[in-house]
């Protein structure tokens, strides 16, 4: 069923990937979940993907047809490590697995200055140990376990080519059972960088007697999916490309988890990098041939495909996006751009709205802000938009709408003497557009597809746009964000707060 032209899929808001009609379409989650992989237990499917800087991290994500996903948990609140205070951008959480073994969740995941690390929990959706430092060092990347069936354990990683000066080869070390430590330097298992001029995000499994690593290689943009067989744990192990772009429009279709349902059935997920989008996540059919998954059709990535068998119903379903604050939590769909304290914000202090308090930025450089309260972009095209009520009475704070990547743009409300003022942010300029008397005011993007930005305001629900627009960049190693912030520009105490009544989406058809 790979007949139906990607073109036709625009990705706008709320992208649906499951038809209606026991097929799919990819991409199946039009959001940067990035580097994810996949274990079934029973019937129930979870996911986990990498998150770098941003806290909580280590998403999780449940399905029960891997079609349709929804957000349950994050992994990890902060990130263990004091440096991670301020924004620290491509660092952080690196491409983690996920497994059960042994009665527990298990979520071995890579911070690539600091080392490999592992957290656990009884279930996905609850909470998951302090994360465990397995092994330092730097450069060490994508760890991912083993437990054979004599009961040893082995942990397959690779390297970092910007911290370690490798990124081709593939290491398998034995571990101890419990996951705590590794036992010793094992061996580099697969090296060819005349074929595969980069190997990473190793998952590692067992199957009819043969071991298999499945890695990406050739980059993140445009590489190709690699399996790697041997009968022996340490190699030698044999390699074949299982799925590669070809002709189709999706660049890169790699690195992902190879998953069966409970009927025998195999997939493979795998993300698509989309550039200011980030990674975005696809579903191919697997068939085993000859001892080989091979994956799509003819080894090409599928747009369109009838939906993985499984024994329960799955109601269509997509990660959160839209909030309207009127929960006594934080919705899980937002992340910090750094670690993060609870009492940066308060959904009690006045109900049906979110109050921001400002926190110290330098200069007011919103990229080195770790208060940052963003989501990832959930379309190739959408709306987005938030009611402010600002009451700030010392000068300099600020609090507003913002779209951020490795460049960012704010629509916000600055205090500036006893004044308010409308204005509009854009790298290291500031524009001020218009003085205004209230404290209350509606701020909306329009996202069109490519991530070419145009922010508007409104006063009474008549809008003006900012006549500048903003092109939205990926941020490192993360697609490009939107949210909320607000900050003031000296480090003193103040009463000062500002309070978002929601943030919602919609598409940019709607009127």
């Amino acid at each position: 069923m790979n007949n139906v032209k990607p073109e036709n899929f625009n990705c706008a808001f709320p992208w649906q990937p499951d038809c209606g009609d026991g097929t799919f379409r990819n991409p199946i989650i039009c959001a940067d979940y990035s580097d994810p992989d996949v274990i079934r237990v029973g019937e129930d499917f979870f996911l986990v993907a990498s998150s770098f800087n941003c806290t909580p991290g280590l998403p999780i994500l449940h399905s029960k047809d891997l079609v349709n996903w929804t957000l349950i948990n994050h992994a990890v609140k902060n990130l263990p490590h004091p440096r991670y205070a301020e924004v620290q951008p491509g660092c952080g959480v690196w491409a983690p697995a996920i497994r059960f073994h042994a009665g527990k969740f298990w979520i071995f995941f890579p911070m690539p200055d600091e080392g490999i690390y592992v957290t656990t929990a009884n279930h996905p959706a609850e909470k998951w140990s302090e994360p465990h430092l397995v092994q330092a060092g730097k450069g060490l990347i994508d760890p991912c376990p083993l437990w054979d069936d004599d009961g040893k354990a082995y942990l397959v990683h690779a390297y970092a080519g910007s911290r370690a000066g490798i990124k081709h080869q593939l290491r398998v070390r034995p571990m101890s059972p419990d996951g705590k430590k590794l036992l010793g330097e094992g061996e580099i298992v697969f090296h060819n960088p005349k074929k595969h001029h980069t190997l990473e995000g190793p998952k590692f499994l067992k199957r009819d007697g043969w071991y298999y690593i499945l890695a990406p290689a050739g980059g993140v943009a445009t590489g190709w999916q690699v399996v790697l067989r041997s009968k022996k744990i340490y190699g030698p192990y044999e390699d074949k490309i299982v799925l590669a772009q070809g002709r189709t429009v999706v660049n890169g279709p790699h690195q992902g988890a190879l998953v069966d349902t409970a009927n025998g059935d195999w997939w493979f997920v795998h993300f698509q990098d989309a550039n200011v989008y980030g990674r975005i996540l696809h579903l191919q059919p697997v068939h085993w041939h000859d001892g080989w998954p091979l994956m799509g059709e003819h080894g090409e990535p599928v747009s369109h495909h009838a939906k993985p068998r499984v024994a329960a119903a799955q109601k269509i379903s997509e990660p959160a996006t839209s909030d309207e604050f009127n929960s006594p939590q934080l919705g899980l769909q937002w992340q910090w751009h750094a670690n993060h304290s609870d009492d940066w914000h308060s959904l009690t202090a006045c109900p049906g709205w979110l109050r921001l308090f400002p926190q110290f930025v330098r200069d007011g450089n919103l990229l080195q802000a770790p208060n940052l309260l963003l989501q990832k972009f959930p379309a190739r095209s959408f709306v987005a938009e938030t009611i402010l009520e600002f009451a700030a009475e010392k000068s300099g704070v600020e609090a507003g709408l913002v779209i951020a990547g490795r460049t960012c743009a704010a629509l916000a409300m600055r205090r500036a003497g006893d004044k308010n003022q409308i204005v509009f942010r854009h790298g290291e300029k500031d524009e001020v557009l218009r003085e205004i008397s209230g404290g209350q005011i509606t701020l909306r993007v329009t996202v069109a597809d490519g991530g070419l930005c145009e922010f508007s305001f409104a006063e009474l629900n008549h809008f003006v746009s900012v006549p500048q627009k903003f092109q939205a960049t990926a941020g490192t190693w993360i697609g490009a964000k939107t949210g909320i912030y607000t900050l003031k520009r000296d480090s003193e105490n103040s009463a000062d707060h500002a309070d978002f009544k929601c943030f919602r989406f919609r598409p940019t058809t709607a009127g």
